[in-house]
Order: C-alpha cells, then structure tokens, then sequence
C-alpha cells in the first residue's frame, strides 16, 4: 500500500491554491481596466507668465533647451529668465530641484513655491557634468 509524503500533499495543495488563484485572476480579467504597467494619460498642464513675490515665472510647454523638458514632461518653468529643473510625478504632482520633497498640483505651484523658499536669492543654474 503507498502511502502520500507530507511534502507530496504540500506540493498538491499548493499547486491546487494556485489553480484557483489563476481561476480567479482570469475571471477578472475581463473587466474593463488597463493594464497595470499601461501609463495613465495625464493632463497637459496650462501655460502661465506672471510675477509672484517680485520674481517673473514663466512656465509652458518645453521647446528643446537644455533637458527638451527630460523629467518635465516636456514642460519648462523659469524664474527671472533661470531654468527651474521640475518633474512630474507618476500620480500627476509636480517636484522641482527647490521642493523636491514637497510635491504640488501644477507647474506654477512648484514655480510659486520654490519663489517662497528662495526668499529672494537668485535661482543658481544646476551644474551638469
């Protein structure tokens, strides 16, 4: 008479939990949902020319320049005339090299905010090399 080993009826069971798990995933798979990996299409965000605090920002859609708008989403932000390094975010929130740690909803929030923390400092070119 043969007899079933402990880790024969382990390896059944768990080929068993994983057919049900394919089961399931394929079941829902039907549903209407991109993709996991598929980039969610994200507003382009609206140009914008102002003073703020006494700084002019100046923000719009990249034209090639130094980065093209590399992490900006080909979007470029200025401040008196300096380029502000910004990026957009998987979730849509914008960073800039100023307030990296403090992401915002638009271009001219992280504009406005990096104006705040300069407290009237120039915006120092960042240095690539």
């Amino acid at each position: 008479m043969s007899s079933i080993t402990r880790r024969q009826a382990l390896g059944v069971a768990a080929g068993a939990a994983g057919a049900v798990a394919g089961l399931a995933l394929a079941g829902s798979a039907g549903a209407a949902t991109p993709p996991a990996d598929a980039p969610a299409a994200l507003p382009e965000p609206a140009a914008f020319d102002e003073v703020y605090q006494g700084r002019r920002i100046i923000g719009g859609p990249a034209h090639g320049g130094h980065h093209g708008g590399h992490h900006g989403g080909g979007y470029s932000v200025t401040i008196d005339g300096e380029e502000l390094h910004v990026m957009r975010n998987a979730d849509g929130t914008w960073i800039s090299v100023i307030n990296h740690y403090e992401p915002v909803a638009t271009p001219k929030a992280v504009a406005r905010a990096a104006v705040r923390e300069l407290q009237g400092a120039p915006l120092v070119p960042l240095a690539l090399g």
